[in-house]
């Protein structure tokens, strides 16, 4: 029975899979058969990639950054699956060669794709003649990193990271920083496991946001897992602070007041109460960013208000 095998440069061919060393033993289904499982070598790798995160216990991670609103990309299409898939191969935007070749960039020489997983639905029609569509399998389709591609610049590749105040912190402290697409209601994130924080704004609150929990991390030993309200707290009125120390004003100040109040809600808080319940923490990651004494020259109080 033969299959349908998603070509790199986006175009269709029904081949007999079974003919092609690579794609022998593939995952097919047939008629009101048994289901027969047999994986190609392409999706044995996908999905022992994925079972291996779970054994390093870093999938929750993945799953979690994988959720990261994508912009106006491919992948804003694609399953969950799909974009773990690529994010645990290091990227937030991978495509196939066409669509590279679309936004003006190649694939650089000698680069190897990496695959994710896409149904393959056949169009059957039933004994009353009403045309139905059957899942008959999956196939692994072939896309490539914008890691592994030259060209045009994108769209969100234009936030000057190398630019960003403190950026010798991180750099210090080994975390990489990289912009990413966002469709502008999540900004960033810092990834502990993999020492990394991703912005989608040229904001430097944004950036120091994600430096916060990255020092905040330094100094309690690690984070709780997902967005505990006094870690997002501590981020956000660090990430602030420093935005005045360096005498920078954010169009997010704003946002930062709303986005503190929620947090504290969660804790049964008011803003004020949740600030003050964290003001030690806030004070120990903002010397460990400056490098100061003290960063609070004034009464803590006066800096709540000004959000």
């Amino acid at each position: 029975m033969p299959l349908i095998c998603v070509l790199p440069a986006g175009g269709e061919a029904e081949i007999d899979l079974f003919k092609i060393p690579s794609f022998q033993n593939c995952f097919i289904t047939s008629g009101n058969e048994d289901i027969k499982r047999r994986c190609t070598m392409h999706v044995k790798e996908v999905l022992t990639a994925v079972i291996e995160r779970f054994k390093d216990g870093s999938i929750p991670e993945a799953i979690a950054l994988s959720t990261f609103p994508p912009a106006n990309i491919p992948a804003k299409k694609w399953s969950l699956l799909n974009r773990t898939i690529m994010f645990i191969n290091g990227s937030h935007d991978a495509r196939g060669i066409k669509q590279w070749n679309a936004v003006n960039r190649k694939v650089k020489k000698g680069s190897k794709a990496i695959h994710i997983l896409a149904p393959w639905m056949k169009k059957e029609n039933d004994e009353e003649g009403n045309e139905t569509e059957t899942l008959r399998g999956f196939m692994a389709v072939p896309v490539f990193r914008v890691e592994d591609t030259e060209g045009d610049p994108l769209d969100y590749e234009q936030i000057a990271v190398s630019d960003l105040p403190l950026i010798s912190k991180a750099s210090e402290w080994g975390i990489s920083v990289k912009a990413i697409p966002g469709d502008y209601r999540v900004y960033g994130y810092y990834s502990p496991k993999r020492e990394e924080i991703a912005i989608a704004s040229k904001d430097e609150v944004v950036f120091f946001h994600e430096l916060a929990h990255a020092a905040h991390a330094r100094i309690k030993g690690g984070l709780k897992s997902g967005q505990h309200w006094a870690q997002e707290i501590v981020a956000e009125l660090s990430a602030v602070t420093l935005c005045k120390l360096i005498g920078k004003n954010s169009i997010y100040f704003g946002h930062s007041y709303r986005y503190i109040e929620e947090y504290a809600r969660t804790a049964h808080l008011t803003a004020l109460q949740g600030c003050l319940a964290v003001m030690a923490d806030v004070e120990k990651v903002l010397n460990l960013i400056t490098g100061g004494d003290n960063v609070f020259t004034h009464d803590q109080k006066e800096l709540i208000p000004a959000l």
